[in-house]
């Protein structure tokens, strides 16, 4: 059973940064892709940053030069800095790990979701 628990969710100002990490379990013997996704109210879940077990890393255009996504293969854990947040950032942020190996085989897991909300 592997689980992903993410952290650092909050209420920010526009301008401010957070950081997001999580944190996969379990009995895991690869990590193929990590990643963040996001949705907002009334919208369908999108891709914002992924990266990886190489260091191969994705952006959505709308978070590029803003947010940076990183990962400790060691721990099995990735993170998202995000700065100069703006209002539209706001939304649940999900994050993903992708063909992950285990002893039964590969798989995708997803996080609870941690809540991001940008204002004044």
């Amino acid at each position: 059973q592997v689980q992903l628990v993410e952290s650092g969710g909050g209420l920010v100002q526009p301008g401010g940064s957070l950081r997001l990490a999580c944190a996969a379990s379990g009995t895991i013997f690869k990590i193929n892709v990590m990643g963040w996704y996001r949705q907002a109210p009334g919208k369908e879940r999108e891709l914002v940053a992924t990266i990886t077990s190489g260091g191969w890393i994705n952006y959505a255009d709308s978070v590029k030069g803003r947010f940076t996504i990183s990962r400790d293969n060691a721990k099995n854990t990735v993170y998202l800095q995000m700065n100069s947040l703006k209002p539209e950032d706001t939304a649940v942020y999900y994050c993903n790990a992708g063909r992950v190996l285990i002893s039964t085989g590969i798989y995708d897991y997803w996080g609870q979701g941690t809540q991001v909300t940008v204002s004044s």
